[in-house]
């Protein structure tokens, strides 16, 4: 059976370049991060749309202190993802409120920002809830403190000089969609406790928390997979059997004809896909099905386990692409150091940690458990 707590440190893909160590989060303001809307509010409906600025507080916890504010019951407040605590985050909660006169959300913009620490960006009505997902992406400005790199005489200039390289290589070749360790929990307790619900040995009675522990199971076995690729140098290149996707328009096909598809592949027009075991996962053929096959078959797991869990499955996007990807040095006004800026914008699901780490070379230890899914 696969190791949940040594197997969940996936190999960098630029391996042969330096990292440049460093901290994050020496205050909240060096970690930014916004939220890309899917669409527009429409200015009407019963659900209030609010973008909010916030630091210090998760998004569960704005969750409960909305619903509580406006005497809403639970499931009555949406968002479309989980944003960091230790950060400024600006990110969009609806309110089923009901059918309101226009000026209400004027009114209830005040009301948020009277009683909750938050700045309030905007309130205005939609016609549906905000579910997980509704968004496009998270755009991030994040910065890198403390660097010291050896005895060089200028440690900055050093580390701007190796993160140019690793971003060079990331824009060019992608980076693989890997789950943030975050989602683990310490030492791969969540995806222990996932598979001992899938398997049947554990019962938890929170359907939120049940699903969640599932889905970080699901997420351990989907970084095996891209691990695999790129320790077996399987990653700048498609295999026989890939599920393809385009990043156009989402629409996903089997790799038959490699060479006639690698070079879509490298001019960054498609990607193949990652599992998300389950009942009734699309799965892929000839070489890559293999490769998922082994992966599973480490897991030591009954397919039909998923399906008693109602865990159907679904295919990841196995290469995430920063095209924005640029880093600077930004002079720190009080100690008079230079520290470095990384700016990028990711898709829905993707982890800025996935980045961070191949600049740094190290595994960001003040990751919160769960902030980004």
């Amino acid at each position: 059976m696969l190791d949940f707590s040594s197997g969940t440190e996936p190999a960098y893909i630029t391996q042969s370049l330096p990292g440049i160590g460093g901290t994050l989060r020496a205050d909240n303001e060096h970690f930014i991060v916004e939220e890309i809307p899917l669409y527009e509010p429409a200015d009407e409906g019963q659900h209030l749309y609010v973008r909010l600025t916030k630091t210090g507080l998760t998004t569960k916890e704005v969750e409960k202190r909305l619903s509580k504010l406006f005497n809403l019951p639970r499931g009555a407040v949406g968002f479309a993802g989980m944003k960091d605590k230790y950060a400024r985050t600006t990110q969009t909660f609806s309110l089923n409120v009901g059918h309101q006169p226009a000026e209400f959300a004027e009114e209830a913009a005040g009301r948020i920002a009277d009683n909750l620490p938050v700045t309030v960006e905007w309130a205005r009505f939609h016609s549906n809830k905000l579910r997980t997902g509704h968004l496009l992406g998270n755009r991030f400005r994040i910065v890198i403190s403390d660097i010291a790199i050896g005895d060089a005489e200028s440690p900055a200039g050093e580390a701007l000089k190796r993160a140019e390289q690793v971003c060079e290589q990331i824009k060019r070749d992608g980076l693989p969609n890997y789950f943030g360790l975050q989602r683990f929990g310490i030492d791969g307790g969540n995806v222990a406790r996932g598979s001992e619900i899938l398997r049947g040995k554990q019962y938890v009675r929170d359907k939120w928390q049940r699903r969640f522990m599932i889905s970080a199971y699901q997420s351990f076995l989907c970084n095996c997979y891209l691990d695999a690729r790129v320790r077996r140098g399987e990653f700048t290149r498609l295999l026989p059997g890939d599920v393809a996707k385009k990043y156009a328009t989402g629409g996903m096909f089997d790799v038959e004809d490699v060479a006639a598809e690698q070079s879509r592949y490298a001019e960054h027009e498609i990607s193949f896909t990652a599992p998300m075991y389950g009942s009734k996962m699309r799965p892929a053929h000839h070489a890559a099905g293999a490769l998922e096959a082994e992966i599973f078959a480490a897991a030591d797991i009954a397919l039909d386990r998923f399906a008693k869990a109602r865990v159907e499955g679904t295919r990841r996007l196995g290469r995430i692409l920063t095209p924005d990807l640029t880093v600077a040095l930004i002079d720190m006004p009080n100690d008079g150091k230079r520290d470095l800026r990384i700016d990028f914008t990711l898709p829905k699901g993707a982890y800025a940690t996935v980045i961070l780490r191949e600049i740094m070379k190290t595994t960001p230890t003040d990751a919160p458990d769960e902030e980004d899914w």
